[in-house]
């Protein structure tokens, strides 16, 4: 931004000391109608918007799957609501990084028996890094994205809040949202009460993409089939094995420890007798052991790679008392973060929580308010 804005400049709708003609914005254009709307509303408040589109992976194979973002017909909407608003449009190549970044973690991961979340990966490690570099390099004085969480200022900076509709919330995506980053991002659509409304808009301008259907998978997993993503990625790893009880006793044979996770019930193929669960999976055996409901509760978590957001060190305090999500689809539950150093804590949940997996994000939430705390990822660690 330019130095010599005097200082009683009133700030346009993005918070910044300029006229919306002035304000380079680029939007981060999946191609649904989230990142859609955001950019229409942008430029018909009057800002100079530039839309980019990533390739994230080969969308020559995905060309034929809907329901995925980054893929070839979703650049293909980008474009064409870039033309409808009459912006310019780029689309780059992101596949190396991409693969690099989300794909071979999300396969080891899954190969050491956790259950990754690479939504995560890709915003902290492409969209909110990668990409909002080459915002910076375009000039752009913000980045704003289709996400559903607000971005709200307070008395030490921008803060992270959860979005004004509980059923669009994707705070859990993003906690590692750093604060340089959280400075230069923008989530317009944060404050909306549903998704009808954003539907809404996008009908009044006239988008192309106005009635397209939310996006389901994760993108490059057709069809919610993790595994053969996996076997394609390392072959071999659907080795067979022993499923076996939590003492040891052999109850029967899997096709691959890919093919469960924690918490599972159906599809173990052991009837008969109590309802057994996936409790834990040992890739270096090949064996999935199985147990009773009550081995599935978890009272202390070990978390590491904490990304911190609140406006004390996390390690000025010996206890936090928060509220903790485990899982995109839990509601959080209220807990202790016990820090270990500025980047590791144990967590212990007031209430057990059944099927905590390593691999999982742990958010941290201010307790009965709104503020995202952080979080960390769930590992195998000392307190497990």
């Amino acid at each position: 931004m330019s130095k010599d804005l005097p200082d009683d400049m009133p700030l346009n709708s993005l918070g910044l000391p300029k006229p919306p003609a002035e304000t380079r914005v680029v939007v981060a254009m999946s191609g649904g109608v989230d990142s859609s709307v955001v950019a229409a509303m942008l430029a018909e408040e009057g800002y100079d918007v530039v839309g980019v589109t990533l390739q994230l992976y080969d969308h020559g194979a995905a060309l034929a799957k809907k329901g995925a973002c980054c893929a070839g017909q979703d650049i293909h909407d980008a474009r064409r609501v870039a033309e409808t608003m009459g912006f310019p449009h780029y689309v780059l190549d992101y596949e190396n990084t991409f693969r690099e970044a989300v794909i071979e973690e999300f396969a080891d991961a899954y190969l050491a028996g956790a259950t990754p979340v690479p939504c995560i990966r890709c915003n902290e490690r492409v969209k909110f890094k990668d990409l909002l570099e080459t915002a910076k390099d375009l000039e752009a004085d913000c980045m704003a994205t289709g996400h559903y969480i607000q971005r709200r200022m307070g008395p030490n900076g921008p803060e992270l809040h959860c979005a004004a509709d509980p059923n669009r919330d994707q705070s859990y995506f993003l906690f590692s949202t750093t604060p340089e980053q959280l400075a230069f991002l923008r989530f317009p659509l944060g404050h909306l009460a549903s998704k009808a409304e954003t539907r809404a808009l996008a009908a009044k301008y006239g988008l192309p993409v106005a009635d397209k259907p939310d996006s389901q998978d994760i993108c490059f997993v057709p069809n919610g089939s993790y595994a053969s993503v996996i076997e394609k990625l390392r072959p071999g790893a659907a080795d067979p094995g022993e499923i076996v009880d939590l003492s040891g006793k052999v109850l029967g044979t899997h096709r691959g420890v890919i093919h469960y996770t924690i918490g599972q019930r159906r599809g173990l193929g052991i009837g008969g007798g109590e309802p057994l669960y996936v409790v834990k999976l040992d890739p270096g055996t090949r064996r999935v052991i199985v147990g009773p409901k009550e081995a599935l509760a978890t009272r202390i978590i070990p978390v590491r790679e904490i990304n911190w957001l609140g406006d004390e060190p996390l390690t000025a305090r010996p206890e936090w008392h928060v509220s903790v999500k485990v899982r995109s689809t839990r509601p959080p539950r209220e807990a202790i973060v016990r820090p270990l150093s500025a980047t590791e804590a144990e967590v212990e949940l007031l209430d057990p929580e059944e099927g905590v997996s390593p691999g999982q994000a742990c958010v941290f939430y201010e307790t009965g308010g709104t503020r995202i705390l952080g979080g960390g990822w769930i590992w195998k660690g000392r307190a497990a």
